[in-house]
């Protein structure tokens, strides 16, 4: 009786604990990157698989189909290192096309930052100011900065999560190919 309560508990334990790994801990499948970001392509659609379904429903979040457009997620800067909250971040480079695009910063759990001041932690491409070859320079920083400015508050990690909406990227079509806007690291607090 004893052995078969031990069976029985390690069998639900052992369920349980892969159950939570592959949801918390595994890496989601079919990831495309370019550069530092990271995204998945087929998590709003009927390809996607079970556990990418079922994280999205744990986190309440709702993936963007492919007719809608992709969200990018990138944690590090292009040179790997972690995106901190203390530090200072230059994103330029050329954007995919896309009829409309968001950025924010989010913690590590997804949620986005808290405001500074009246400031959000976010930006889009109908308020961005551009150079006349169409390009544009973002500064990430807890520290007001001139034009493009998206301000970050608080201490510890974050992510920056770039959206873009009703995009031929979303499609699939040569999304090897893609290049993002670079994440370039100036400085650090203390």
């Amino acid at each position: 009786m004893l052995l078969a309560g031990l069976s029985l508990a390690l069998a639900i334990g052992g369920g349980a604990g892969s159950v939570w790994l592959a949801l918390e801990k595994a890496p989601p499948f079919g990831a495309v990157r370019a550069g530092p970001w990271v995204a998945f392509p087929s998590a709003g659609s009927r390809e996607a698989d079970p556990y990418s379904r079922a994280r999205f429903a744990r986190q309440g979040g709702i993936p963007l189909g492919r007719s809608e457009g992709i969200a990018f997620t990138a944690g590090s800067d292009s040179q790997g290192r972690a995106l901190r909250r203390d530090c200072t971040y230059r994103i330029e480079g050329p954007m995919p096309a896309a009829r409309f695009w968001t950025l924010h910063a989010a913690d590590a759990a997804g949620r986005v930052l808290p405001p500074f001041g009246r400031r959000r932690a976010a930006l889009h491409s109908r308020m961005v100011l551009r150079f006349s070859d169409d390009g544009f320079l973002i500064v990430v920083s807890p520290h007001p900065a001139p034009a493009n400015w998206l301000a970050v508050t608080g201490e510890g990690g974050m992510r920056l999560v770039l959206t873009l909406y009703d995009t031929p990227v979303a499609s699939g079509a040569r999304l090897g190919e893609l290049t993002l806007p670079q994440i370039a690291r100036t400085g650090c607090d203390g």
